[in-house]
């Protein structure tokens, strides 16, 4: 997991967590801190062990640690994070020296984690999912109010 320890010790990645933890100090809902991104990359491994997906356990967890990395960007101005958090991403894997083939596989899965309707590849087919199924959302206080649960539905723990 060197890729995944050089990241975690990347400084734009530490200064980019840490304006997600700002951004959100008095946040009601979930958020979007590194234990949220240890949650998705955990998930996303068991997803991709389970359906016998061939992508490495380093791949999946340095997408699920940067898949936030702009969500403050998002806050500020409006902006996608999922695709701000790509070109983030990029920067960060190009200069702890990850292959341009697995960059480009880690910030497409970013870029399209967002939406389930975004065509997507398998490790965003993961990313999307596992960023939904690792939340704690039966245990929220927040759950009325909630834009995820508006529609009546009961939250469920599914991983």
């Amino acid at each position: 997991m060197k890729m995944v320890n050089e990241l975690l010790k990347h400084p734009q990645y530490i200064r980019d967590m840490e304006l997600n933890v700002e951004a959100e100090k008095d946040r009601l809902f979930c958020r979007h801190d590194l234990q949220h991104s240890f949650d998705v990359a955990r998930v996303a491994y068991i997803m991709c062990l389970e359906r016998k997906f061939p992508i490495s356990r380093e791949i999946i967890y340095a997408a699920a640690l940067l898949h936030d990395i702009a969500k403050w960007k998002q806050y500020r101005d409006g902006s996608d994070h999922a695709l701000e958090g790509a070109v983030l991403a990029k920067e960060i894997l190009e200069d702890i020296g990850v292959s341009g083939k697995d960059t480009e596989e880690i910030t497409d899965a970013i870029k399209t984690h967002r939406r389930k309707d975004t065509r997507k590849s398998l490790l965003g087919t993961v990313l999307y999912e596992s960023d939904k199924a690792c939340r704690p959302c039966i245990f929220c206080k927040s759950i009325d109010v909630c834009n995820r649960f508006t529609d009546g539905k009961n939250p469920e723990l599914t991983y």
